[in-house]
This record gives structure tokens, C-alpha cells and sequence, in this order.
């Protein structure tokens, strides 16, 4: 290549990457998935747009490698031990059975409508069976969606921790195809089985050997501050490689790299976790550009049909019934179970996979590279566009809570990430302007009033419209946000659909709330409190929002402390009225369902007899089938007398 050309190449490369950052603010403003905006640069770039040339296969997929374990590295890096306690297992079941039940039903419709060999179609499976790490973490919190911590904890989970289980039957599907097929293969299903636990071993003991070897370099060398995130993120990609090489999973194993650092004590956190979320935009953009760049639109024309109705499959078939069976033992609400079905959203990662059949050499190679694309571009559409809207609508945004504009840790000797400087800007309405005191433990260091910076002692009070630096400790950034919280326009009807009309003191006893509400209570209670009913009701750990039908009121969980008890209850009047359950979606459910076809099954009987001569004809009155999910929406509302 000539110093002209090279000169031409980084040109391009630059504008792209300027042109891609650009267009963020037009996603923003009309709710485009920003993913889907970087995949159409690419598209508009190429061979079939302006005309870029590009064809190399091999480096896309280079690159593609490369970004994917940059944002695997930073999605486990920001996971929370919280979150993994909260979603391990319907997270490990969605990114291991959950994956298998796609790859089959999508093979399915493949052989179906395509009359692709067996082979082939399990092959298109499981290039498009993982959720895309980088499409759910970009669009739920990039995107300003406020979820139920288990909801929200699922999902990120799943996204991070499937893409292994993919690569592994995409890259041993493939290397059956290039030895032979199905059929020259004996024990088609040990040999998988084998691989796959050598595979995720290997990756689960590299991760977390590396990650621990991770914390205690950053914690032990000292460089400058600049060099950290540097190292960090090329240790991380190392080990990658190294598990690789050595027959692991290194896409598991920087995941869980990145967990165990995000989750210790590591020199140089804030500086670290703000250069990853720099290049984890660049990698994501970069990804998405090169395999826009690499697609060929005008081959898609003859497909078009068949990728829109295998998308359609995925995404209204597919995907919900894989998330219905894996989540039914851990007792997700109907709604919750509806909502991590719709988000299945399919990325790069699908089309980075579905290169590994072209770099093969595979004949149908470059058709199911077309297949994903079309896949993945309808999936951003529907899916991405679609995903505020459809969370509205189940009832599954909760409030958001008006915290800092901003925070820096701060790196004290002695005490990495206990500290924290706060940036709040006073409401009008907020506690602290209405004479509320700050503690004497989070003075604010400086205020800022109509451009001026002030020192607490000239400034005296703050005021609606002043900014507050305040030094605080990480645990008490919480009870900060309490003095400083106010309510936007329209968040008080938001929040009385969700938190409930009226607000319960935890520790009262439930006897007592009943008598005053006029409600029935079951038997057993005893002497139980509100908050302990609520806690044994919701069967695990309780969270905000977790809702419990009594009688015709419901007890909503409105906060809980950092131990995981019940802080604050709220009581909704007049909820909707309990559905009918047809289709079970935890194990509540089920059990109910059983209960009532057995309850059938005895009337049937019943009547039958009675039917026949010499019977008995007074048959008992037919049992109540209808009970209803534990998060009906709120309707119209009325007061404590007319319950």
C-alpha cells in the first residue's frame, strides 16, 4: 500500500468514526437504536452506498474479536456481585439452555423455509441464538431505562455470559462441516458435551485466575496514573488469547475477569472505568462500521423474505418460548418473563459468527452470512425501537431516582474508592431548599450560585439553582440523594402507578392495617408485620416494586436497605382485577394450573356419575380458577372508604 493510499484509508477510517459519534444526537432525539445507526453508516459507506471497497473477511473478523472482548471486559467490569447474586441462575439457564432451545427452533424453520441441510441450518441456529452483550448494555443504560434490579440484572447477565456458549457450537458446527458433516461423526453428541466442558473449564479457570492476577498488578505496581487502563484493558485481551490457545472459552474468561476487578479494591478505578467506557464506544462503533462496510445489500434482495420471517420467528416464537421454559422454576411475574422475551436483541456478535462459515470455506457460507444480517437489522428495528415503549406498557420502569450529576471517586491514600465527590444541583422543590439541614458529616466544600464559586461559610444556605460539591463517603451517597431528590412534572402519577396511593409503615402490624383498611387477612398471619408478610410473600429476596394481592388492595415493596430488608411499603387501591391463569410463567403458577385441570378433571368425573342411572345429581358449585400475576396495573384510583 502506498503512503497516498494509507493517508486515504485513515481519512476514511476517521471520518467514519466522526460521522458515526455525530449521528448519536439524531438517535438520541428520535429514539433510534444507536446500534442500528452505526450499522447503517457502514452500509452507506460500502461497496452498494459510496462505494468503499471492502472485502477482507479475515481482518473484519480480527476486529470484530478484538471488540467484542473489549466489551465483554467492560460489561463484567461494571456487574455488580449484587447483580450476579440476583440473576445467576436464570441468567446461566438463559445463556446455556436458552441458547440451545433457539439454535434448535431457528434450525427448525431454517431447514423449513430455506431446505438447508441439517448442518447447515443448526449452524444458522447458533449464529443468531446469543443475545448481544453490547445491544442490551447500550440500550438499557444508555438509553435511559430504569428496570427492576432483577429484571435489569437478568438481562445484562444473560447478554455477557451467553456469547460463549455461541461461539463454541457456531466454531464446532463449523469444524464439523469442513470434516465431513453429521454423519462422519460418531457420538456427535459426547464429543460436544466433552468440548463444551473443556471449553467453559478452562475459560472459568482463566477467568478467574487472570482476574485476581489483574487486581493485585494494579494494586501492587505503581505507574502513572495515565498507564493503568492501558495495562488493565491489554492484560484483559491477553488473557484471552492465552485461554484460547490453551483450548478454553477467552471470551468467558475476560468476563469474568472483568467482574472480579470490577468488584475489588484495584488502584486507579475511576480513572480505569471511564477509559473503558470510552473504548467500549470505539470497539462498538468500530465493529459495526467494518461489518456494514463488509455486507453487500444487493445480495439481500433475493433473501429478503426468508431473513424477515426467520427474524419474525425469533423474535414472536423463538426467543420468548426459550425464555418462557428456562425462567419458569424462579418464579419471574408474567410480565417480567414477556419483557426479557421481547428483549432478545441480536448484533455484531451474530454477524462476527456468521463470518466463521465464509472463513471456512463453507458453500452455504456467504448465504448464512446474509441470513444474519437481515436477522440482526430486523431484530435492532423491532426490538431496539420498540424496547421503552414495551416496558411502559407492562409496568416495568420504575421511577428514576434523582440522584448526582455527577461523581468522581476519588483515589485517597489509605482508603481506594471509599470516597466520593457529589455534584447536585438544588430543585426547587427539593428537601435542602425547603430548609432541610445537610449532616455535619457532608458539608459542601464549595457552591456554585449564577456563575460565581462561593465557599459554604460566604454562601451560607443553598439555594433553588445553586451547584453543590459535596465530599461524601460511597455508603451515605444514598441518603445524599434524598436530600437533594425532587419530582419532575408528571412523576407524582407515575409514581403512585408504581410505588402505590398511600405509603404503610414497615412495622406495623398487618392485623392492624387490615382492620383499618377493612381487608381480610389469611389466617396464619399471627402477629406478622407488613414488611415481614411482604418478605415471606415475595418467596426470595425482595426488591422495589414487588407487588402482593390482599384481597382488593395490593402491598407494594417501595424501597429496601442495602441488608435486602423491606424499608418502606406502599398500598395500592382498587388494582386491576386478577386474570385468569392460562399459560403458567413461574412456578406459583404452575402449581395453580395443575391444581384447577385436576379440579376439572374431578367435576368430570363427578358429573359423569351423576349423569349415569341411579347418580347423584347436586353437584358442588365449580371452584374459582381465576388468579391473577402479583403486578397488575394500577387503575383508576380511589379512596381508603371505598375499598
Amino acid at each position: 500500500m502506498t503512503i497516498e493510499a494509507l493517508n486515504l484509508a485513515i481519512m476514511l477510517g476517521a471520518a467514519l468514526v466522526v460521522s458515526s459519534v455525530l449521528s448519536s444526537v439524531i438517535a438520541f432525539r428520535f429514539g433510534a437504536p444507536l446500534l442500528l445507526i452505526f450499522l447503517l453508516l457502514g452500509l452507506v459507506f460500502g461497496e452498494d452506498g459510496l462505494g468503499i471497497p471492502f472485502d477482507d473477511t479475515s481482518f473484519a473478523y480480527a476486529v470484530g474479536s478484538v471488540a467484542i472482548a473489549i466489551i465483554l471486559f467492560d460489561s463484567g467490569f461494571t456487574t455488580r456481585w449484587r447483580s450476579l447474586a440476583l440473576a445467576a441462575g436464570p441468567a446461566g439457564m438463559l445463556a446455556t439452555v436458552g441458547v440451545l432451545i433457539t439454535a434448535g427452533m431457528i434450525a427448525l424453520f431454517g431447514a423449513m423455509l430455506l431446505d438447508l441441510d441439517w448442518l447447515s441450518a443448526l449452524l444458522l441456529g447458533a449464529i443468531v441464538s446469543s443475545t448481544d452483550a453490547a445491544a442490551v448494555f447500550f440500550l438499557l443504560r444508555v438509553g435511559g431505562i430504569t428496570l427492576r434490579d432483577r429484571v435489569r440484572s437478568t438481562l445484562e447477565v444473560e447478554s455477557g455470559s451467553n456469547d460463549p456458549m455461541a461461539i463454541f457450537l457456531t466454531l464446532s458446527l463449523a469444524s464439523m462441516a469442513t470434516l465431513g458433516g453429521i454423519e462422519s461423526h460418531g457420538g456427535l453428541w459426547q464429543m460436544l458435551v466433552v468440548e463444551f466442558l473443556r471449553q467453559m473449564g478452562f475459560g472459568l479457570v482463566g477467568g478467574l485466575a487472570g482476574g485476581w492476577l489483574l487486581v493485585q498488578g494494579l494494586n501492587r505496581i505503581r505507574l502513572d496514573p495515565g498507564l493503568y487502563p492501558i495495562v488493565a484493558l491489554a492484560a484483559a485481551v491477553l488473557l484471552a488469547t492465552v485461554v484460547n490457545a490453551l483450548g478454553g472459552s477467552g471470551f468467558l474468561a475476560i468476563y469474568i475477569a472483568g467482574v472480579i476487578a470490577g468488584n475489588s479494591r484495584v488502584h486507579a478505578a475511576g480513572s480505569l472505568g471511564r477509559f473503558q467506557e470510552g473504548m467500549t464506544w470505539l470497539a462498538q462503533i468500530t465493529m459495526f462500521l467494518t461489518l456494514g462496510l463488509l455486507a453487500t445489500p444487493t445480495q439481500f434482495i433475493s433473501l429478503a423474505p426468508a431473513g424477515l420471517a426467520l427474524a419474525l420467528l425469533l423474535i414472536f416464537v423463538a426467543r420468548p418460548l426459550a425464555v418462557w421454559i428456562c425462567l419458569l422454576p424462579f418464579g419471574f411475574s408474567r410480565k417480567e418473563t414477556l419483557f426479557i422475551g421481547w428483549v432478545g436483541l441480536r448484533g455484531a456478535v451474530s454477524i462476527l459468527l456468521a463470518l466463521v462459515p465464509v472463513l471456512s470455506g463453507l458453500e452455504s457460507g456467504r448465504l448464512l452470512f446474509n441470513l444474519a444480517f437481515i436477522v440482526v437489522f430486523v431484530s435492532l428495528v423491532v426490538q431496539g425501537w420498540t424496547l421503552r415503549p414495551v416496558a411502559r406498557r407492562l409496568g416495568l420502569v420504575v421511577p428514576p431516582a434523582i440522584g448526582p450529576l455527577d461523581r468522581s471517586e476519588l483515589e485517597l491514600p489509605g482508603a481506594p474508592g471509599d470516597y466520593e465527590l457529589l455534584t447536585y444541583r438544588v430543585a426547587d422543590d427539593c428537601p435542602v431548599a425547603q430548609g432541610e439541614r445537610i449532616p455535619r458529616w457532608a458539608r459542601p466544600s464549595l457552591i456554585v450560585r449564577e456563575g460565581k464559586s462561593l465557599l459554604p461559610e460566604r454562601a451560607g444556605r443553598p439555594q433553588a439553582g445553586d451547584y453543590v460539591y459535596i465530599f461524601a463517603a460511597h455508603s451515605r451517597v444514598a441518603l445524599m440523594d434524598r436530600l437533594f431528590a425532587a419530582r419532575a412534572e408528571g412523576d407524582l402519577e407515575q409514581e403512585a402507578a408504581f410505588y402505590g396511593d398511600f405509603a404503610l409503615e414497615p412495622d406495623a402490624p398487618l392485623t392492624t392495617v387490615a382492620l383499618l383498611y377493612g381487608l381480610e387477612v389469611p389466617a396464619d398471619v399471627g402477629d406478622a408485620t407488613v414488611a415481614g408478610y411482604l418478605s415471606k410473600a415475595v418467596h426470595g429476596r425482595p426488591e422495589t416494586g414487588d407487588r402482593v394481592r390482599l384481597g382488593a388492595v395490593e402491598l407494594i415493596v417501595r424501597a429496601v436497605d442495602e441488608e435486602g430488608h423491606i424499608a418502606d411499603v406502599g398500598l395500592a387501591v382498587d388494582p386491576a382485577p386478577e386474570r385468569r391463569v392460562v399459560i403458567p410463567y413461574n412456578r406459583r403458577e404452575l402449581a395453580q394450573v395443575t391444581t384447577d385441570l385436576k379440579a376439572r378433571l374431578a367435576r368430570r368425573r363427578r358429573g359423569k356419575a351423576a349423569a349415569a342411572p341411579g347418580g347423584v345429581h347436586d353437584l358442588p358449585d365449580a371452584p374459582d380458577f381465576g388468579r391473577g400475576d402479583h403486578d397488575a396495573d394500577v387503575s383508576d384510583k380511589k379512596g381508603p372508604a371505598d375499598v
